[in-house]
């Protein structure tokens, strides 16, 4: 995650008007960017291999396995973002991506997943944002240690404030949304836009393995 910088008026004239004045923080899930890598070396090596040692149809085979398979995982692993900014949350999803400015968002939930309302009750999910529930646990038995160690209650706040990582991350995105809902650069509607390009470059390959399965 990256703190925001205050920009100096100078560079704030001199850059594009409609940018943000502050930059994005991005939340991405570190074991989905490895895992994605992982499997995109993996795929890469196995494809290589059939392509070079590979006789007949085999190599064309496992160009379009790659073609087929390389966009899905880019699309599960890499891809998706949750991008937070004094106006808006923008969040990239495998196959969309929805920008929601502040004052259209209803609600974060945080349960077995990370969701967000805008103000029509229609949910998205936050994949970039992965609920652990191992680390859940783990912030609910620290919150019942802290209870422990103090019983009169002094410091009962600070233990109800132990959170795993991802909640977290959904109550400063709820507090955020709740202080930043009312400003005038916070207005405007839910805007959802397909990623294109992924399905469609996973469609061809699906197509050409299909061709290819049924001729050889």
């Amino acid at each position: 995650m990256t703190s925001p910088d205050r920009p100096t008026p100078a560079s704030s004239a001199a850059g594009n008007q409609e940018e943000p004045p502050y930059k994005d923080r991005v939340f991405r899930s570190s074991a989905g960017i490895a895992s994605g890598v992982l499997l995109l070396v993996l795929g890469g090596w196995l494809g290589v291999d059939a392509v070079v040692r590979g006789a007949g149809t085999a190599p064309w085979l496992a160009l379009a396995a790659l073609l087929f398979l390389a966009p899905l995982v880019v699309a599960y692993t890499l891809r998706p973002a949750v991008f937070v900014n004094e106006d808006r949350l923008r969040i990239r999803n495998p196959f969309r991506t929805i920008i929601l400015p502040w004052a259209s968002v209803g609600n974060l939930r945080a349960g077995y997943s990370n969701e967000v309302f805008d103000d029509a009750g229609v949910k998205y999910q936050l994949w970039a944002v992965p609920v652990s529930l191992r680390a859940r646990k783990k912030a609910a038995r620290q919150q019942s240690r802290a209870a422990m160690d103090d019983p009169s209650g002094r410091t009962s706040l600070t233990a109800s404030q132990v959170r795993s990582p991802s909640d977290q991350v959904v109550e400063d995105l709820r507090e955020l949304a709740e202080r930043r809902g009312g400003a005038a650069s916070a207005q405007g509607r839910p805007v959802v836009r397909w990623a294109y390009e992924v399905m469609a470059s996973s469609a061809a390959g699906a197509v050409l393995l299909a061709v290819l399965l049924a001729v050889s």
